[in-house]
């Protein structure tokens, strides 16, 4: 059934790698390489089967394909998962087995951290690899991504309660902001520098602690998030937060957040719609973090980086103008800014090729 799912989602490659001395039981997927070599991160996790595994590369890796698209730069998508535990079977051996299957694609996959690796996984990739984004500021990389998703995630609600009020003035509305990891944090920052009120909930009672003393936010419980009469929800953590018992609840008229899949389905998406709320569509919002490591494959500058994140605003216009043009809920105009961007390079006939990953500015030494 696997050449059926493959069509059903159009990817153009799907790697198994196994190297049993290292314990290395991987999927690499390659979406789509129209406008560019695959760039989606690595995810390490305890899959309870290979069909679970091979069923999350397969829709990760296609959302990297939108996400990069739309997003305005020059790579397709792609993302890897490894089977195992995070907490107990890494090594530098399965790392360094995995960083030589990358390599063995000559390019056509840039691999990067997810959920389950960090900075210290992915120097043992780069032994074997250029193909990696995300190494160490000392290996002329971009460290950690999470200010610069935090920051293009205020990009992002400034056009879309451009969109909702007709103006950018932050500090005039409140906040649910659900999740307080690396990304929910520092957005929780720059709301209280532009001295909006917000209320923050977390599992880890030390963030929101965090949160309430040093940014002057309101806790409130897990399920509460969900009750508060703010103008935005923030969903910063987990995926489908925004379903059949929790959409009925909220008080939220724009839904505006950096975490990944916020709508249950799209049934939900059309329900948002009609219920007169904003959704900004969540990966044209939170694609900061891959943006920033993008660079690196030109040679990685900050400022530059900064002045991406701007570009998320215009990304976020853009889709509330195609949504608005034909009719359609914005979770499906940001699908359609991404296809419309991949068929119109992919009619262009290049007579050059296309031009490897260069990886400009890096340091080797180990």
């Amino acid at each position: 059934m696997i050449f059926e799912t493959l069509d059903t989602y159009g990817h153009e490659q799907v790697v198994f790698c196994h190297n049993k001395d290292a314990g290395l039981k991987a999927i690499i997927a390659i979406h789509n390489t129209v406008l560019g070599p695959a760039l989606g991160g690595t995810r390490m996790w305890p899959y309870k089967t290979e069909a679970d595994a091979l069923n999350d590369v397969l829709r990760l890796s296609r959302g990297m394909t939108y996400k990069n698209a739309v997003a305005g730069l020059n790579i397709g998508g792609g993302k890897a998962v490894i089977i195992g535990d995070p907490a107990k079977d890494k090594s530098e051996a399965l790392f360094r087995a995995f960083g030589q299957f990358v390599e063995s694609l000559g390019g056509r996959y840039i691999t990067a951290e997810d959920v389950g690796i960090d900075v210290n996984d992915m120097e043992y990739v780069y032994r074997e690899t250029e193909y990696v984004t995300g190494v160490h500021q000392v290996h002329g990389g971009s460290g950690d991504p999470s200010p610069f998703t935090a920051y293009g995630t205020l990009q992002g609600l400034m056009a879309t309660l451009n969109k909702k009020y007709g103006d950018e003035e932050v500090g005039k509305y409140s906040y649910a902001v659900q999740g307080l990891g690396h990304v929910g944090m520092e957005f929780v920052k720059l709301l209280k520098e532009r001295g909006a009120k917000i209320f923050v909930t977390d599992i880890n009672k030390s963030l929101v602690d965090k949160a309430v003393s040093e940014y002057g936010a309101e806790a409130v419980g897990l399920d509460e998030i969900y009750d508060v009469p703010a103008d935005v929800y923030s969903p910063c953590a987990l995926g489908a937060t925004v379903n059949e018992q929790t959409l009925p609840r909220l008080k939220a008229k724009v839904i505006c957040g950096a975490a990944n899949n916020q709508l249950a389905n799209t049934q939900i998406g059309d329900e948002v719609e009609k219920r007169g709320i904003v959704y900004a569509p969540d990966y044209a919002v939170n694609a900061g973090g891959v943006m920033n490591v993008s660079l690196e494959i030109d040679g990685y500058n900050r400022e530059r980086a900064m002045r991406m994140m701007r570009t998320i605003y215009h990304n976020l216009a853009r889709i509330y103008e195609i949504s608005e043009r034909d009719g359609i809920p914005t979770y499906k105009a940001a699908d359609r800014l991404a296809e419309e961007r991949i068929s119109a390079i992919g009619k262009l006939k290049l007579p050059l090729g296309r031009a490897q990953p260069r990886f400009q500015g890096r340091i080797r030494g180990h």
